[in-house]
């Protein structure tokens, strides 16, 4: 129980608190964002204020509330709240967090609200050792993350809990956040009489990525510097000076990883340079390494653009070269070159898709015997066993063309290849239909 002295320590605390924890939304009526998870009819919002609480991990970017949401559940549901984090904590953390929710069930009757922050970071035997206690209620786990948790949360917890996917916030809710920061007298800078200047409204919120932290840290970090310098109104060049730089958010093993790298290639198969080079300049000023880039702008030089443009393999292929021997900052160039050809260049996927087609035709039980003529003759027995027999030396036929079937008999009616009908892709479609006739009438012109 809280004695005077104790009520007396958590006033300084959250006094000398930063500006982003004394702001701390205290109800679902305060919490700004998220609408589709805690809206009246949103169905986490509809729980909580029917006191019903669930096991949840809250998954979304840095700011976007989902420690406040936890406090605020377990208060709503006037459960035991008890927080430990996956970076510090372990087994023996577990094992006290439930033999202390064993004991607030035991004497109070009351519910805990176990939350993990960083989730994630939990290893197998780590969460296999909290799944028990989630599966029997002995606590309601609520975890945060800001990685995909499907990547690194074990499948039997995650059939016990929800995955609830938390948005960056919008301008209008930022907009909000840091006006109640510079009105409110009690916990915000109510008291200090600064005004921020439109423009600096739009500053804060066009570059905070959607976090409202970062909003309201900048925010005190220039009222700091106005009173300091001993002025009211804060504006852009004021933010400017005290801001620190944003680190681009990026884990080379985790998710902004895997989407930044998901949105370079998707530019580059959508034929836009634009987006394709500014994924590129996230990756590298991330520290992303430039052979991982390389070899994937290899892959899409095949995949996406293929034999509508022949040379963007070997272009592609020159690219990885050079950033082996160039290493950065240098090898950033030939990145940034292959990335605007490729993206620029005309689109083909089937390769990918003639090779899907004959192998798929192969698992559904095409037959894959080798007829006699195109068997291999290299050794003394071909002649007797027919292997070679009756095949046409194609360079032996005026224009290196021969018509003659390369497919088992029950096969000779199968179609694998469809050119695109883009870039060079529109002569090999034209020669095809020269040389088979019939079979590529079909064909693009």
């Amino acid at each position: 129980m809280q004695d005077l002295f104790d009520h007396g320590a958590t006033g300084d605390r959250h006094a000398a608190a930063p500006l982003a924890a004394r702001m701390r939304p205290l109800s679902l009526d305060q919490f700004l964002g998220q609408q589709h998870i805690v809206g009246e009819k949103a169905p986490l919002g509809a729980a909580l204020r029917h006191d019903r609480l669930w096991s949840v991990i809250l998954w979304g970017p840095p700011g976007t509330g989902k420690t406040t949401l936890a406090t605020i559940a377990a208060t709503m549901t006037a459960s035991h709240f008890i927080a430990i984090s996956a970076v510090t904590a372990g087994v023996k953390d577990i094992r006290l967090a439930v033999a202390a929710a064993r004991e607030e069930q035991r004497l109070y009757q009351r519910r805990t609200l176990l939350f993990v922050d960083e989730v994630h970071r939990f290893n197998k035997a780590q969460q296999d050792a909290l799944l028990p206690h989630v599966e029997d209620g002995t606590v309601i786990l609520w975890g945060a993350t800001t990685e995909n948790p499907y990547f690194d949360v074990i499948a039997p917890l995650l059939s016990r809990v929800r995955v609830l996917q938390l948005q960056p916030l919008g301008a209008d809710d930022l907009r909000l956040i840091l006006g109640n920061a510079l009105t409110d007298a009690t916990d915000g800078l109510g008291g200090l009489g600064l005004i921020l200047a439109d423009d600096a409204f739009d500053f804060i919120v066009e570059r905070c990525g959607g976090d409202s932290r970062v909003a309201l840290n900048w925010l005190e970090a220039a009222a700091e510097l106005a009173q300091i310098e001993e002025f009211s109104e804060i504006a852009v060049e004021t933010i400017e000076r005290a801001m620190l730089q944003r680190q681009v958010q990026y884990d080379r093993s985790a998710d902004h990883h895997y989407d930044t790298i998901s949105a370079f290639i998707k530019s580059i198969r959508g034929s836009d340079p634009d987006g394709a080079i500014f994924w590129l300049a996230k990756m590298v000023e991330a520290g992303e390494g430039p052979e991982f880039i390389a070899r994937r702008l290899l892959i899409s030089a095949s995949e996406d653009v293929g034999n509508a443009d022949p040379d963007a393999l070997p272009l592609a292929l020159a690219a990885y070269q050079a950033v082996e021997r160039l290493g950065l900052p240098e090898a950033t160039y030939p990145l940034a070159q292959a990335t605007l050809y490729l993206a620029s260049a005309p689109k083909s996927n089937s390769a990918g898709t003639a090779l899907s087609a004959a192998r798929q035709a192969i698992k559904d039980g095409a037959d894959v015997t080798v007829p006699l003529h195109l068997r291999n003759e290299a050794f003394s027995a071909a002649a007797e066993l027919g292997h070679g027999r009756g095949y046409k030396y194609a360079h032996d036929f005026p224009g290196h063309f021969v018509k003659q079937k390369h497919l088992p008999e029950s096969e000779r009616e199968r179609r694998f290849y469809r050119p695109s009908g883009t870039g060079a892709e529109v002569d090999a479609a034209r020669r095809l239909r020269e040389w088979w006739g019939e079979r590529y009438r079909d064909l693009p012109s």
